[in-house]
């Protein structure tokens, strides 16, 4: 049997701390293919959108999908986010929330070539490298 993802969990429990602590839950959204929201609001492939429920009609975080209906620009509009699109869900007060690691390669992650650093310099991805010495 396939574990099952934190990630829906996660989002409900912020998303429910947001609702009690009066504060407004964002998702952060990288919008694909699967990914049914208004493209006229995207902008470099992402949006964000307001997920309390005085701003969202019939408000399902499933374990697949984040499905709404809202109004943008005074139209209601049916949305539909897939799992795996959240990027992150925060408060829009303070900022406080979950950011999660991309699963997929960005544009640039895929077409970086892959390099080994030479002993003594930091590693590809910014982060130092230990070893040991004798």
């Amino acid at each position: 049997m396939a574990e099952r993802s934190t990630k829906p969990y996660l989002i409900r429990a912020i998303h429910e701390w947001c609702s009690d602590s009066n504060l407004t839950p964002y998702i952060s959204v990288r919008v694909d293919a699967n990914t049914r929201v208004p493209v006229e609001h995207v902008k470099n492939g992402e949006i964000v959108l307001n997920l309390s429920y005085d701003a969202t009609h019939r408000l399902t975080i499933g374990n697949d999908f984040v499905q709404f209906s809202a109004r943008f620009g005074g139209v209601s509009r049916e949305c539909s986010i897939p799992m795996a699109a959240i990027q992150g869900i925060f408060a829009r007060e303070n900022g406080q929330g979950l950011f999660f690691q991309s699963t997929e390669p960005g544009p640039e992650e895929a077409a970086a070539p892959e390099t080994k650093p030479e002993n003594g310099a930091p590693s590809p991805n910014g982060k130092p490298k230990l070893q040991v010495i004798k």
